[in-house]
Parts: structure tokens; sequence; C-alpha cells
């Protein structure tokens, strides 16, 4: 749970953070973000009070865009095109073009969770919407893309105030969708190379709560898996619950095919190959004395490469057919099984050349000991997709936003603080916000020139 107390030791700590010869300068990124902290903590809560989901993020796109033509951007919004016909996309594109030089583009994603908010949060959501399901559910920025898009303002303000120390053209990109792994591909498919400058690098920033406000982490390599998500719609008979014997339980079956899958990852791919196959959803059955006809299983997997991904694709299948033939259902009631195409995402590789270059910048903005080694994990994300398969180089960085006394317990007694997609995560604002505009600053000016 937040607390003010820490918040305030939060604060002092990261004030303590970037190089002195930076900070005296007149005109840095760490005086500039020190200047608009108070107003960017407010556009900070008051998104973090107002999330919008996925495919849904229409004031938060409206909202960015007024911000970035503000400070002199080009802006084009409604841009994207999903692959499912119909559907709008609120992505936003702002340029700033500032002579002859390389291009640079930052993405922050600006989407929400469908999760219920239990931090007590003065500022806490306490927001429903309709999905496009047409199910209402509550909304929660608990990944962090609140944090994400106003550090994007920042970095908007305090580069367009820079302009006498960088040449070429900065592309500050606001992505819709990140949850269902699909708003970055409908961005490219929109034309965003096409209708914008290619970049000749992609930065992203993403929260987390492993490590405390103040710091940032670095991967070089492969940072983040692949995701592939899969339904396997489980078909029996049904029946009455007192007479299976004439029926097929699907509900068995389904939770045999469960506990089966259980040894693809463990017995049929290597250990030195990290993988992992989840069952996060079953839903099946009316009623208790009913056996019904269907149980719905669905699956995420993860991996980073694309040959243990298909063997794990075909194995479900398989397992699936095979038990059901075990339990004698018959041929057109077996198991169907599909990958989800538009929810996929291939894994980060964060470009090692364009990781050296953007460290020193790094460490000199924030200390050395404002810059640790991350290791890679197997979440995902689809900020991937604007590297073109590696034509562009790309890199993420993980930016702290624990206070830092409770991150020294949470280290101490290895209870970990509440992360990611939890109902309880609570950035600390201030330093977090801090860190991720002078951080992102920092490496688009090394990366466009001085």
């Amino acid at each position: 749970m937040f607390r003010h107390s820490a918040f305030c030791l939060g604060v002092l700590a990261s004030a303590l953070i970037g190089s002195a010869a930076l900070a005296d300068k007149p005109s840095s990124p760490t005086r500039l973000t020190d200047e608009q902290l108070s107003s960017l903590v407010q556009y900070y809560k008051a998104l973090h009070a107002d999330p919008e989901l996925s495919h849904l993020e229409v004031h938060t796109s409206a909202d960015l865009a007024k911000e970035l033509r503000s400070d002199g951007f080009e802006v084009t919004e409604r841009v994207g095109q999903y692959s499912v016909a119909g559907m709008p996309s609120y992505g936003v594109v702002g340029v700033l073009r500032n002579g002859p030089g390389p291009t640079v583009l930052i993405r922050a994603d600006m989407d929400a969770l469908p999760v219920e908010e239990q931090t007590g949060l003065p500022y806490a959501s306490h927001k429903h919407m309709v999905n496009v399901a047409g199910a209402t559910v509550p909304v929660m920025h608990a990944c962090g893309h609140d944090i994400h898009v106003t550090s994007m303002v920042g970095v908007a303000r305090v580069l367009s105030a820079l302009r006498d120390r960088w040449h070429g053209t900065l592309m500050l990109v606001g992505q819709p969708s990140e949850e269902t792994i699909d708003g970055a591909d409908a961005l490219v498919r929109g034309g965003l190379y096409e209708r914008f400058p290619k970049p000749d690098y992609a930065l992203a920033l993403h929260t987390t709560s492993t490590i405390p406000a103040g710091t940032v982490g670095l991967v070089s390599g492969f940072a983040l898996a692949t995701s592939t998500s899969m339904d396997v719609i489980v078909r029996g008979v049904g029946g009455h619950g007192s007479r299976p014997e004439d029926a097929r339980d699907p509900v068995v079956l389904a939770a045999n095919i469960v506990m089966q899958l259980q040894t693809v990852v463990s017995r049929e791919i290597s250990p030195f190959d990290p993988s992992v196959l989840t069952v996060g959803s079953i839903h099946g059955g009316t009623k208790r004395n009913i056996i019904p006809d269907e149980v719905k299983l669905e699956l995420t997997m993860r991996t980073y490469t694309e040959s243990t991904r298909q063997h794990m694709i075909q194995a479900v299948a398989r397992i699936a057919r095979a038990a059901a033939l075990g339990a004698d259902v018959p041929e057109d009631r077996l198991p169907l099984v599909r990958v989800i195409e538009t929810e996929q995402a291939p894994a980060l590789y964060n470009d090692p050349a364009l990781v050296a270059k953007i460290r020193p910048a790094l460490e000199a903005a924030l200390g050395e000991a404002g810059v640790r080694d991350y290791p890679r994990i197997m979440g995902s994300e689809d900020f991937g997709n604007l590297g073109l398969a590696g034509t562009i180089p790309v890199t993420l960085f993980w930016l702290g936003v624990s206070d830092p006394a409770q991150a020294a317990e949470a280290a101490r007694t290895h209870e970990p603080l509440p992360n990611i997609h939890s109902p309880l995560y609570a950035p600390v604002p201030a330093p977090s916000l801090r860190t991720g505009v002078i951080a992102m600053s920092a490496a688009a000016l090394e990366l466009l020139g001085h």
C-alpha cells in the first residue's frame, strides 16, 4: 500500500540523483524536468484516475495530442489499422523536425487494464467501462502506462526547449492497445513508416517495482519473450450429472488436458530454452447436475525462439486430440485448437550497440548507481513490432517506480512489492516521473547529437 511518508523519502532520494555537471547547466534535462515536475505529477494523477481500456483510448490520446501540439510537434491522430475491420485506432504521432540528422522514435503505450484498483490512493481509479466485447469491467492503470505517457509529455517539453542542443527528427508515438498486443502492429499496418519518417532508432521505457525510483535497468540482447495466445474448445457429449455413462464429459477431459499440458515445457523443451505455457482461463458448464457440451481453455505461451513456439503450438493440438480420443470422444467432437493471430508479439531484442550507445548518457544523467543491469524476463511486449523484424534498432529500458525505503525493506525481507497487473500497483509519482523524463531525454540527446 502507498504511504505518503515513504513517498517523501522517495522524492528526497530522487532529488539527489543526477550528475552535478549536467544539473548545473542553465538549460539541461535535469533543470527543465525539475521545473515542470509539479505539473507532470498533476497530469499523471488525472490520467491515473481516468484510465481507458485497449482500443478505447479516446480521451488519453486526445490529451496527449494536445500536449504535443503545445510543444511545437506536428501531430496526427487516429493513426493505425487493426486486422479486425472497422475497429478504430487511437494512435498518436507527433513529429518535431530540427534540421538534418537522425530520426529517433520514442514510444509510450496508453491503455489500461480490466483490474479493480485497491491502492486506496486519493487519485485511485473508480472507473468502469464497457469493453469491446460489451461487458462492463473495472479499469485501472495497473501496468504503469500512465507513467509512460506522462514521461513522454515531459520529454516533449524538455527536447522542444533544448532544440539548440540536437539536430534531426524526433518522433513521439502514443501507442494504443499494448495490453492486447496488437497496437504496435496496427500502427505499422496503418502506414507508420510510410506516412512519417522511418526512424534510425526506437526507444521505450517500462515501469517496474523491482527496482527503486531513481534508477533504470538495462538489458542487452533478448529482454522479453514472445507471446502467443491460444484457445482450446474441449467438446464432449452433454447429459445428466447422474448418468455420466450416457455422456462424454468435457469437464473431466479438460482437466486431463490441463494436467498433460504441464509436461510440454518440463519434458519436451530443453531446460536451456526458457519457455512458459499457462492455462489462464477455464469456462464451462451452467449447473452442477448438468454435464455440458463443451469447455473453453484459454492459454498463453512464452518463449524466445520461433522453433520452440511452433513446437509448443503443435504439442497443444497433439495433447488435446490424444486426450479426447482416449476418452472415446466422437471424431466429429474432437477439440478445436486455435491460435489467435491478432494476439501475438515477437521476442523483444534490445540492440546491443544501441544499449551500449545510450548507457554512458544515462549514467551521466542519473549517476552510475542509477543505471543497473536487468535480467531478461518471460513477460511480453509488442514494442518489438516497431523494429520491423530487426531492421530498426530498438531498446526498451526499465524504470524503477518503488519508494527506495520500501524497496530496501522488500529486499531485506524477500517480500516483493506489488508489481504490474496487481490491483495494488502504486508507483511513487514524482521520483518515477523525474527519472523517466531525465533518462529518456538524455538517451534521445545522445542519439540526436549535441
